[in-house]
């Protein structure tokens, strides 16, 4: 296990995080791109508090997870969370970055690629996140598949999400997944999450309905050994939180039609479609994304605390 050490490129544990693992306590990863990134200022900094203290109040160890002058880092002081939320030379960081970004001496907010990189080679063995980055639609066209995908195949981490989001090629995900040995498993829920959505309305072939069955499962893969890989824990955000569905599947299918008039592709189209969505649903899409994101990060805490009382 990495500890803090003079070597430049050893990701840097938070004394907390150092302590919580080396006595067995539980602790939680957190992606940061999510802060830099993903929400409005000053509004992330906020929510970026609030999950670390979702996490402190079921029992876990926050360590949220990001490049700071060229250092990894594995947990995060509260001057630190506030850097990542209102620097905006922060970079986005996935896997592929991390090397040039810690030899460049660069500062960036980690993906769920480099998150989960960087919290399993610190030990740590739930990781909460929104949702997954997965085959895109027209996949045969321009081969766009998240880094996200093959990094988690090769991964030993549990992962509690919403799914991936919607505006992808949900079943394609899915079967990149199957055919990458990525074990999914849906949490009270025999549906796919969409995200946004309760439900893709793609089936999994595997439910489970409390911490204690997470755990089961994690401890089963254990035994058998085998290839490293992730396990998918995909719990959907409640309905009463979800996006409205009519107004989600009217105004994707309007913008992936305004895609195809305007010749938008490649890279271009998930942040057309997500910027729709945010502006044609009057914000209730972040909101949804928000609240995907709280129950998975309570529900990862929850499994880390039942794991380590094992």
């Amino acid at each position: 296990m990495p500890q803090n050490s003079p070597e430049p490129y050893e990701p840097v544990l938070s004394a907390e995080v150092r302590a919580a693992l080396s006595t067995g306590l539980p602790v939680v990863a957190l992606e940061s791109t999510i802060i830099a990134h993903g929400l409005p200022r000053p509004r992330n900094l906020s929510v970026a508090r609030e999950l670390e203290g979702l996490v402190r109040s079921a029992g876990a160890v926050p360590a949220t997870v990001a490049v700071l002058d060229g250092r990894a880092h594995v947990g995060l002081g509260d001057d630190q969370l506030e850097r990542v939320a209102e620097d905006p030379a922060v970079r986005k960081l996935g896997h592929r970055d991390l090397a040039p970004a810690l030899a460049a001496g660069a500062s960036g907010a980690t993906t769920v690629s480099a998150t989960a990189f960087l919290a399993a080679r610190a030990g740590v063995g739930v990781f909460a996140t929104g949702g997954l980055g997965g085959v895109h639609r027209e996949w045969a066209a321009d081969q766009d598949e998240s880094a996200d995908l093959r990094l988690l195949a090769r991964t030993g981490i549990t992962v509690v999400c919403a799914g991936v989001k919607s505006i992808l090629d949900v079943p394609a995900t899915l079967q990149r997944l199957e055919t990458l040995g990525v074990c999914v498993v849906g949490y009270g829920t025999e549906r796919f999450p969409g995200f946004y959505l309760s439900s893709s309305g793609h089936p999994v072939d595997w439910t489970v309905h409390s911490p204690e069955e997470v755990v089961e499962v994690i401890r089963a893969r254990k035994a058998l050994g085998g290839p490293a890989s992730a396990l998918i824990v995909a719990n959907p955000v409640a309905e009463a939180d979800q996006l409205d569905p009519a107004l989600h599947d009217r105004v994707l299918a309007e913008a992936l039609d305004a895609c195809r008039e305007r010749g938008i592709s490649g890279q271009g189209v998930t942040p057309y479609l997500l910027d729709q969505l945010m502006r044609r649903s009057g914000g209730a899409s972040l909101e949804a994304n928000l609240a995907a994101v709280r129950g998975n990060v309570t529900l990862a805490a929850r499994i880390a605390v039942t794991a380590a009382a094992r």
